[in-house]
């Protein structure tokens, strides 16, 4: 994400390569994963008519006005989850759209902050909430019993030793409630021990967990995704970029359940058309990012790029004159 009220700008990931993929690029898009402006940006200065941003953290409004100061008519922000994504569009009076781009995951605004959470780095009240509404990551890791956190660390975080750190919550929690970061990095790093020839931190996937589940992000993707069936016109683009498996798992599967043609169920039945696939995959292989990308980026080691193109949209006369 780029930081446009700041002093230097941050390029988003992969943003070179995804530009070159899709080119040229024109219409209304949604960037629904506003954060700081990157690509919303990035999609201005490459051709989009218009662009509307979409966040549920209120923290992105400093940016959206930012990015609207230098665009004023061709931008428009609005707080809200981005499975809405459509809602958004349809009260704004957009039928349709010509793209969607969605960068998962948390922003790097929500990283570097130091009171939100988020980090592991800093020690700062247990909230992790993208809205800063909603039950915090305290109180979860509080009032939980031991085997829902047990599945929330193994189901969210594929943290192996997901009933090991549930056991040690608990206990600890008997004596003092834990409010800050660093009070569970104390007791994670009792149960999950580093590894000197990983780089990843012991807390890494159990932080990682709590953030899923407080924000379900994983159901936001899942709506998200097929939301872009009913907005994108035909050879609108859906642009996603993802951070780890399960974001990416979600994100494969429906774009190769999406393009691929249902057959007829019954071969019994009378033969009809078989139901056509709504989208094609662009990218055969994920766009990841290149060894240069990594070196001055390294939050996008592990990022993943997928695109495909709406080729089939029902009742299009209608959607495009705005009636879907």
């Amino acid at each position: 994400m780029i930081s446009l009220s700041g002093n230097q700008d941050h390029i988003p990931v992969l943003i070179s390569q995804i530009l070159e993929t899709i080119k040229p690029i024109g219409g209304v898009w949604i960037d629904g994963t506003f954060g700081a402006g990157g690509y919303a940006k990035a999609f201005l200065e490459s051709g989009a008519d218009f662009v509307i941003g979409i966040d549920r953290d209120p923290d992105t409004n400093v940016y959206a006005n930012a990015l609207k100061s230098l665009y004023p008519s061709k931008l428009v922000f609005v707080n809200e989850n981005f499975s809405n994504l459509k809602n958004v569009a349809n009260k704004l009076g957009f039928g349709g759209v010509n793209g969607i781009v969605l960068d998962l995951g948390i922003s790097s605004m929500q990283i570097d902050s130091t009171k939100r959470g988020f980090s592991f780095r800093y020690d700062s009240p247990l909230d992790m909430r993208m809205s800063k509404t909603g039950k915090t990551a305290a109180e979860v890791v509080n009032q939980l019993s031991e085997s829902e956190l047990s599945d929330i660390f193994f189901k969210f975080g594929e943290e192996k030793k997901s009933k090991a750190v549930a056991r040690e919550i608990v206990k600890a929690r008997k004596s003092q409630q834990i409010v800050s970061t660093f009070d569970l990095v104390n007791i994670i790093s009792r149960v999950v021990k580093g590894n000197r020839l990983s780089n990843i931190h012991p807390a890494t996937r159990c932080f990682q967990a709590l953030r899923l589940y407080v924000n379900g992000e994983l159901d936001e993707i899942e709506k998200a995704l097929l939301a872009t069936k009913r907005i994108l016109f035909h050879g609108g683009l859906l642009v996603v970029v993802s951070f780890h498996s399960l974001e990416d798992r979600i994100v494969k599967n429906f774009m190769r359940n999406s393009s691929q043609s249902k057959p007829q169920p019954n071969r019994y039945l009378p033969i009809f058309e078989s139901e056509r696939a709504p989208f094609k995959i662009i990218t055969k292989k994920p766009i990841v990012p290149s060894d240069y990308e990594q070196s001055r980026n390294p939050r996008s080691r592990s990022a993943k790029c997928r695109i495909a193109v709406r080729i089939e949209c029902e009742d299009s006369h209608k959607k495009k004159m705005g009636q879907l």
